[in-house]
């Protein structure tokens, strides 16, 4: 039978989606591990979620070259031959930090897992911080620091943060050539030893494995008496900025202008979270946007815009943001405000607004297709205090939303007397 492609294959509407939850089980040092056992091919994520983000370090930096340090060189073992270990078995190692934690994750076959877990044990418990290894990746980060300064995106993004949350605050500042440049072994190796070194930590854990693997996690990372990381961050007992300021980075040589404009908001737990990722996602959350219509499709001033709420820990930003011609800078700022009137005084059609329930939906479904995508979800509820059935009831309340719901979460939160604007390039 020659399939008929002129004829769209049948749809149904999605009501429900049911994600499995995360198996907990303790360790004998008491580090809980998180488990989600799927999927048919015999591989394994493995993740290591520390409290040593950034929001926990006495100077800018730390958190960054500690997770940078961490598989550069142990007591028994060089960076070389930690590299070379990993290889070895086809596992993918990689050590990331955000402003609230450090991750360490390992991609790899089940079956070698239990041979990779003596190292992982040795990197976190006895990392020696190599000064010659510390030059060099200080001289790499200042080498990519300084294309990305080039970049008139990444100093938009940059100012838009700090104007928006102020130098001090951890979700504000960014790493500097100066700041590099200032970083010393000693002040990476406190911050190892106060957040990481002998610290309670949580595993994650997703793929195909069973009571072989778990066994072999209690063996090597369970043994090791751990206590609770330094608590003490800077971050709720700055003030907030209530007025940020528009900012105006002129670059003379740039051809294109990089546009910034939000605020501080939320995040997963506020009663209106729900009603505005709908109300933003009409506005400016996907390809049928009304952004992407009008200043892409219409004017053809940019290849992309976009609009996008961004969840934090401890609250969020939205953040709306292009690239356009120099000479389109101050149209694309106009007709952003235009869309914003419009969608602040005139209700959406139901058409308008199912589309991009549908779309949302469809994402959602769409993103829980691997053992490791599922794990992402529970790690997200996990990690942010969430309510369990947190995307049990997902689909419900996108599909409460209502058109007067956007009229008020527009009004709300799309005044633009309190959008903070960044332009980079010139106008």
């Amino acid at each position: 039978m020659i399939l008929d492609r002129t004829i769209a294959p049948p749809s149904q509407t999605i009501e429900q989606v049911s994600i499995p939850k995360a198996e907990k089980v303790l360790l004998d040092n008491q580090v809980p591990v998180y488990m989600v056992k799927a999927g048919e091919q015999p591989v394994v994520r493995l993740e290591l979620i520390f409290e040593a983000g950034s929001r926990y370090e006495n100077h800018t930096g730390e958190a960054y070259f500690a997770s940078k340090m961490l598989s550069e060189g142990t007591s028994s073992h060089t960076a070389t031959e930690i590299s070379e270990y990993f290889d070895q078995y086809g596992a993918f190692l990689e050590i990331n930090h955000s402003v609230e934690r450090l991750a360490i994750t390992v991609h790899g076959l089940t079956k070698h897992l239990p041979k990779l877990l003596p190292l992982l044990q040795e990197m976190i418990a006895d990392s020696v911080i190599p000064e010659n290894e510390l030059q060099v990746q200080k001289n790499i980060s200042s080498q990519n620091l300084k294309i990305n300064l080039e970049k008139g995106s990444y100093i938009a993004g940059q100012v838009f943060r700090e104007q928006i949350y102020g130098l001090n605050h951890p979700y504000g500042k960014s790493l500097t050539l100066e700041a590099i440049d200032a970083i010393t072994r000693k002040a990476v190796n406190d911050f190892y030893q106060k957040q990481v070194r002998g610290k309670s930590f949580r595993i994650f854990i997703a793929g195909k494995f069973g009571n072989e693997e778990v066994m072999a996690l209690n063996q090597h990372l369970g043994q090791t008496p751990v206590e609770s990381p330094d608590h003490n961050a800077i971050i709720d007992n700055i003030s907030e900025i209530k007025h940020p300021e528009s900012v105006l980075v002129e670059r003379l040589d740039n051809l294109q202008s990089s546009i910034r404009l939000g605020k501080r908001m939320f995040g997963r737990t506020h009663p209106d979270f729900f009603k505005f990722i709908v109300t933003n996602t009409i506005f400016g959350g996907y390809f049928g946007s009304r952004l992407m219509k009008n200043i892409r499709e219409d004017k053809g001033f940019t290849y992309g815009i976009s609009s996008g709420l961004v969840p934090q820990r401890y609250g969020g930003y939205l953040v709306m943001g292009t690239d356009v011609k120099k000479e389109y800078t101050q149209q694309t700022l106009d007709e952003i405000a235009k869309e914003i009137s419009r969608i602040q005084n005139t209700p959406v059609d139901e058409d308008e607004i199912d589309t991009a329930k549908n779309y949302m939906i469809g994402s959602l479904v769409g993103s829980l297709n691997t053992p490791f995508e599922v794990a992402d979800r529970q790690k997200i509820i996990l990690l942010d205090e969430l309510p369990e059935d947190f995307y049990d009831n997902y689909i419900q309340k996108i599909r409460a939303v209502t058109p007067l719901d956007v009229i008020e979460m527009a009004n709300t939160y799309f005044k633009q007397e309190d959008l903070c604007e960044v332009v980079v390039g010139g106008k």
